[in-house]
């Protein structure tokens, strides 16, 4: 089992930034990589980005390129999103999520064994 526990969450202006942690614990040894998903108001779980937990490849969603930033401290166990000019399309409950062991591709929620309880970001106009 892995734990995953989200904070950093809040409310900001656009154009302000926020950073989100994510401190995993319990069998988190080998883990295959680390994804960040959010889900507005009325829509599906979006990807938002991912990275390989020992170092390497590292995705993002095209609406947060550029200005989102995945960062990971393996000591700490803890997997981070800096948010960077933020916009009001960016509101929605944060998630972090773990797959243990490749079990498809790093953009698809399905892939994902486990995951937080959510953070919320609002983001006003």
């Amino acid at each position: 089992q892995v734990q995953l526990v989200e904070s950093g969450g809040g409310l900001v202006q656009a154009g302000g930034s926020l950073r989100l942690s994510c401190a995993a614990s319990g069998r988190i040894f080998n883990v295959y990589r680390m994804g960040w998903f959010r889900q507005a108001p009325g829509k599906e779980r979006e990807f938002v980005a991912a990275l390989r937990w020992s170092g390497g490849s590292i995705f993002y969603a095209d609406s947060v390129k550029g200005r989102f930033t995945i960062s990971r401290d393996n000591a700490k166990n803890t997997v981070y999103l800096q948010m960077n000019t933020l916009k009001p399309e960016d509101t929605a409950v944060y998630y972090c999520a773990v797959d243990r062991d490749y079990s498809g591709s790093y953009y698809s929620s399905p892939s994902y064994d486990y995951w937080g309880q959510g953070t919320q970001v609002t983001v006003s106009s």
